[in-house]
């Protein structure tokens, strides 16, 4: 499934969106840059919210717009937009607005339905509240619910989490992520931060001035020296795994100390316990609030490269917990007197570490060497 958006549109004498490119649909795909490069713009296109004269949307095989011969509007295309800041209707309460596209949309069509997408987004137990009563987060839940209840065909992010604070961003992502993983729909999310952009996408088409400069696979994007990604905070990995029971055999998995474990057969890090959402998958789960997760979930975990170190030996008497071996891949010339090592964990996957010239000349570091990871628990949110 691809979508192949051609537009070029011209907003006074300082911006054009000139696009001409195609993006794989399966997953999430992040529209990714500076505030003003045109995510929104081109976004609006693909919703037919804009209209460009000379421009070509063409979805799954069916044409939404063809220049001016054939124009497909937002309501014909069958998809769920989501915007910064939340749409529900305040005269009606929460349910009614999570089934209002649900009761319109043609039984032949629901490919979701209440059951599943209320446990999703964790919103069965808010549903006899009035919108006024739900905080921030919850109502951009009862956003993304409702627009997937019309079982769209595409889902259109716009900067989901930019409208919410740094707490409820933080207790909304995993049932983002969850969604993401779960629902079916592929996603298109603008983003502008890449800690949004690495623990949701599958791909990102990186924007600048208007134009699609390249799309690559998250992986791809990481692996890179140059990511835009890493432009803020600096180099950053992200890991997938299991959050919770490491061991299959376990029904239960008990939180220890605020701590949990997140890793795979190969590899196992303790990370903090994510307070809401796993409190409140432990609720739906046993039925009450427990001290414990309840199975384990496919998840990632974002490291930044200056919360990893490096160590030629097993460290003893040491307050970081998180001690990973790794064989070191690739050394890249330092950058403002710091210097990236890329690393292979035991089960392949890349981590990077941020450490001084210095400190690679002390080590004697070099492709292929065997060393330990060393990261801080406090450092790591799944």
């Amino acid at each position: 499934m691809t979508l192949h958006i051609r537009a070029r549109l011209r907003r006074g004498d300082d911006f054009e969106l000139d696009v001409d490119s195609t993006l794989p649909l399966d997953g999430v795909t992040a529209l990714f840059g500076r505030s003003g490069c045109g995510k929104t713009t081109l976004l609006r296109v693909i919703a037919g919210l804009e209209r460009p004269q000379d421009a070509t949307v063409r979805f799954a095989g069916q044409s939404w717009q063809q220049g001016r011969r054939q124009f497909v509007p937002l309501h014909k295309r069958r998809i769920g937009l989501v915007f910064q800041e939340h749409s529900l209707l305040p005269h009606l309460s929460a349910k009614e607005n999570l089934l209002y596209g649900y009761r319109r949309t043609p039984e032949a069509l629901r490919r979701l339905h209440p059951d599943e997408v209320m446990a999703m987004l964790g919103i069965d137990d808010l549903l006899e509240r009035r919108i006024d009563q739900l905080s921030g987060g919850q109502r951009q839940r009862f956003s993304l619910g409702r627009a997937l209840l019309i079982s769209p065909q595409l889902l259109l992010l716009d900067e989901p989490l930019a409208a919410l604070d740094t707490q409820t961003k933080s207790e909304i992502m995993p049932f983002l992520s969850r969604m993401a993983a779960e629902s079916g729909v592929p996603i298109i999310m603008v983003s502008h931060v890449p800690d949004e952009v690495e623990r949701l996408a599958d791909r990102v088409a990186f924007m600048h001035a208007g134009r699609i400069q390249r799309v690559e696979s998250l992986r791809e994007a990481l692996a890179r020296p140059d990511s835009p990604l890493f432009d803020d905070e600096g180099a950053a990995s992200v890991l997938e795994g299991r959050l919770g029971c490491l061991d299959e055999g376990l029904d239960e998995c008990p939180i220890e100390e605020g701590y949990q474990w997140f890793g795979t057969d190969d590899m196992a890090l303790r990370v903090p316990a994510n307070g809401y959402a796993s409190k409140h998958a432990a609720r739906h789960a046993t039925g009450h609030a427990t001290g414990h997760a309840t199975g384990a979930r496919p998840s990632r975990l974002r490291i930044l490269a200056r919360d990893v170190s490096l160590s030629l030996d097993v460290p003893h008497r040491i307050s970081i917990q998180n001690h990973l071996p790794v064989i070191i891949e690739r050394i890249d010339p330092p950058r403002n007197h710091r210097t990236i090592v890329a690393c292979r964990t035991a089960d392949q996957q890349l981590l990077l570490a941020e450490v001084t010239p210095h400190a690679v000349r002390q080590l004697a570091l070099a492709p292929s060497q065997r060393v330990y990871a060393l990261i801080k628990s406090v450092a790591l949110l799944a």
